[in-house]
């Protein structure tokens, strides 16, 4: 199971940016998945997060990004991405992609965390 993040840069306040995660051994569609960020200094946090097509795809975001920010998936690519509208100084962070093929709600999965993970990729919003 690997995961490999990628996407992030510098986008100025207000701006937009899509992080992209491509998987390969396995099958996205048959997991959770997963955005989550860390910022400097601070603990990790469960963004967006989404349950599998057979348990639903039922989606859980962070109120501080609800509106915002959208997890969707691409079966055929195998890849799953995080839309980032109206992007915040406070969104800075480095943002991991996870999956998880584990029966737990996806809400506990978002909080706690999941099983495999990618590399992080930074996301910086400056002027």
């Amino acid at each position: 199971v690997q995961l490999q993040a990628s996407g992030g840069g510098l986008v100025q306040p207000g701006g937009s940016l899509r992080l992209s995660c491509a998987a390969s051994g396995f099958t996205l569609d048959d997991y959770a998945i997963g955005w989550f960020r860390q910022a400097p200094g601070k603990e990790r946090e469960g963004v967006s997060c989404s349950s599998s097509s057979s348990s639903g795809g039922n989606t859980y975001s962070a109120d501080s990004v609800k509106g915002r920010f959208t997890i969707s998936k691409d079966n055929a690519k195998n890849t799953l991405y995080l839309q980032m509208n109206n992007l915040k100084p406070e969104d800075t962070a480095v943002y991991y992609c996870a999956a998880d093929n584990r029966s737990i709600a996806t809400v506990i999965l978002c909080f706690y965390g999941m099983n495999y993970w990618g590399k992080g990729t930074l996301v910086t919003v400056s002027s």
